[in-house]
């Protein structure tokens, strides 16, 4: 099984994605084009903004961890 991708690695790929994307809606001349991409946008501003939460989740549990082992310290002495 192949390891997943860094962090940082994704979120930059999804930046460029979002370059390109606003690429596509300076030549877009339809209103479904248009439409299309501002979806395709929302979507890719979503991932970018659910990786960030997810390193955000990932610390708040590091932090809740180390508290519990310092109870569980404290609570033996």
């Amino acid at each position: 099984m192949d390891k997943h991708k860094p962090s940082d690695e994704i979120i930059k790929e999804l930046d460029n994605l979002l370059s390109k994307i606003n690429a596509m809606e300076i030549v877009a001349s339809e209103d479904f084009q248009k439409n299309s991409i501002k979806i395709m946008r929302t979507l890719i501003e979503g991932q970018i903004h659910s990786i960030n939460e997810f390193e955000h989740l990932k610390k708040a549990i590091d932090l809740l961890t180390l508290e519990l082992f310092n109870v569980q310290n404290k609570v033996k002495y």
